[in-house]
Order: C-alpha cells, then sequence, then structure tokens
C-alpha cells in the first residue's frame, strides 16, 4: 500500500488511476495520521474477443442467404 500527503495526491490526481493499478490501494496522511483510504471499485475488464465467440458458435450447414431466401419465399 502506497502512501501519500494531502500535497502529493493533488500533485497526482491527473494519474490516480494508474497509481491505483499498480499499488491496488493508497492511503491519504496529513501530518503522518491517515485520513483516508482509496481503493479501486473494480478492475478492467478485457473485452471479449470476437474470433472466440464465433468459434464457438456452431457451424451452419447453409449459408444464411438461403434461409432467408426461404424463410422470404414461404410468406
Amino acid at each position: 500500500m502506497k502512501k501519500l500527503t494531502i500535497r502529493e495526491t493533488r500533485q497526482s490526481l491527473s494519474h490516480l488511476d494508474r497509481l491505483l493499478a499498480v499499488e491496488g490501494e493508497m492511503m491519504i496522511t496529513r501530518r503522518g495520521e491517515a485520513i483516508a483510504r482509496v481503493v479501486q471499485i473494480a478492475k478492467k475488464r478485457s473485452i471479449p474477443s470476437h474470433r472466440d465467440l464465433r468459434e464457438k458458435m456452431p457451424r451452419l450447414r447453409k449459408g444464411s442467404e438461403k434461409m432467408v431466401r426461404e424463410d422470404r419465399d414461404a410468406r
């Protein structure tokens, strides 16, 4: 856990998110006394790959254009 004074916290507000990503938790102090603890709410989730999604789906025997055409003709 990283300890920062109020002055250091004000100076590092622009990159506070990066500090939290590295440290995970920070303690803010005033005159040596802890006054606040800063923690991340949630970590960033990675965006799932479309390739993985496509590989998990079963392959169709007919092309989708043929299925759409058959559906339209049936109406």
